[in-house]
């Protein structure tokens, strides 16, 4: 996809592509059936986001935990799962599937019979449990069997598959906990919403890198244990992280510039905002042009109406329409602008050049102001009156976002 134009000002300019993560394509049932009065039908059903072969990722299904499965192995996570998004979105019945199955998996059972008899409530209830809970990382998918009498269904069963027996659960699960320990020791628990929100984002940026041929990239094994993952290996470390600071996150999945993909729904001071982990990696982006460690914040904290720009969601609950701004992570900075100030923008750029801390971006409210301000300081090189001496400089002109980036 075309993000934009980096551009290495008297020297180069070039056109930035990337491609986006994949997550799995759901694959088609099976069915078995057997004749007789008393007939069971036998369907086995991958997860929903087995993946299909691909040449940019080939990424099998993961989900996204809210909340940390040695906590909710008691008797309260059928309380604790109600704090989940997509669990508060779906039907009573399809709630209480939701608890029986996730009950089922956090005691690894064999197998329950639910109390559903209809498949589209099951389907339903697994696929908005896995959106609330990433940290299931011993799941892989699941097979149920529905009984019929004369062709009404009596029971519905629920067997899912695990990777790993208790055992190795429990000792992968203190490699995970060492991880995360050590990743969140930088945050404080005071810290605001944003605060954590942005920490995580950088965190997992800076520590975790975008790998195609990450083992379990579908989990949070590849981000915590093996520090290499893909764009749902990264949404599900995302939630997982913030669930142990405390913010409501949900992992959302669909298609980003005509590709698989997977992102977050936050909540931050009571208001719902999009963020994508994946596509603040430079390494992932092709921003590397602009810097090793640079981090793109255009996706951090989002409205609805920006995120659908280029990403459509396909999950089976509803989604809000998130329309705040105040934690976006321009606004909250002060790098967006809604009106012409060149003085003002340039000033921003003036700090970023004598501080050194580069690159700096700026995001504007309208498209007509991003190319005015492109024009301004990039064609007409006005930034050199607010940096005295530059010789040259490198841009990213992120159009779809309104945001111009430049690094020195």
């Amino acid at each position: 996809m075309k993000k934009g134009t980096v551009g290495i000002c008297l020297l180069l300019i070039t056109l930035l592509s990337t491609s986006c993560g994949l997550y799995p394509d759901e694959p088609a049932q099976m069915a078995v059936i057997v004749e007789g009065p008393a007939q069971e039908d036998s369907t086995e059903t991958a997860e929903s986001e087995q993946s299909a072969p691909s040449s940019i990722d080939s990424e099998a299904e993961a989900a996204t935990e809210q909340f940390d499965p040695v906590d909710v192995a008691n008797p309260a996570a059928r309380e604790d799962s109600a704090k989940g998004y997509a669990y508060r979105t779906i039907s009573p019945e399809a709630q209480v599937v939701y608890d029986e199955i996730l009950n089922c998996i956090l005691a690894q059972d064999t197998k329950i019979t639910v109390s559903t008899k209809d498949q589209d409530v099951l389907d339903l209830a697994y696929e908005a449990m896995r959106a609330d809970y990433g940290g299931l990382f011993w799941v892989e998918n699941y097979v149920y069997t529905t009984y019929t009498v004369d062709g009404e269904v009596t029971k519905l069963e629920f067997a899912p598959n695990y990777s790993m027996d208790q055992e190795e659960r429990m000792v992968m699960q203190n490699s995970i906990d060492a991880s995360v320990e050590q990743m969140l020791s930088g945050c404080s628990p005071a810290a605001s919403d944003y605060e954590k929100v942005k920490y995580v984002f950088e965190t997992l940026i800076h520590n975790v890198a975008y790998d195609l041929d990450a083992p379990e990239n579908q989990n949070i094994i590849s981000a915590f244990v093996y520090r290499r993952t893909v764009c749902q290996g990264y949404a599900c470390a995302t939630q997982y992280l913030l669930q142990q600071l405390g913010i409501e996150s949900t992992v959302i999945k669909g298609i980003a510039d005509n590709e698989h993909h997977a992102w977050n729904l936050v909540k931050l001071d009571g208001e719902y905002y999009y963020m994508d982990t994946t596509w603040g990696n430079a390494a992932f982006t092709g921003d590397v042009q602009i810097g090793a460690d640079f981090i793109n914040y255009d996706y951090l904290n989002v409205t609805t109406e920006e995120i659908e720009r280029t990403h459509r969601s396909d999950v089976c609950f509803e989604l809000p329409i998130c329309t705040a701004t105040a934690d976006n992570y321009f606004v909250k900075e002060g790098l967006y602008f809604s009106d012409w100030t060149p003085d003002a923008v340039g000033e921003v750029i003036s700090t970023a050049w004598f501080s050194g801390r580069l690159p700096v971006s700026v995001k504007f409210s309208t498209h007509e102001l991003t190319q005015q301000a492109f024009q301004y300081f990039i064609t007409d090189k006005h930034i050199a009156d607010f940096c005295p001496g530059i010789t040259g400089f490198q841009y990213l002109d992120d159009l779809t976002q309104n945001v111009l980036t430049i690094s020195f």
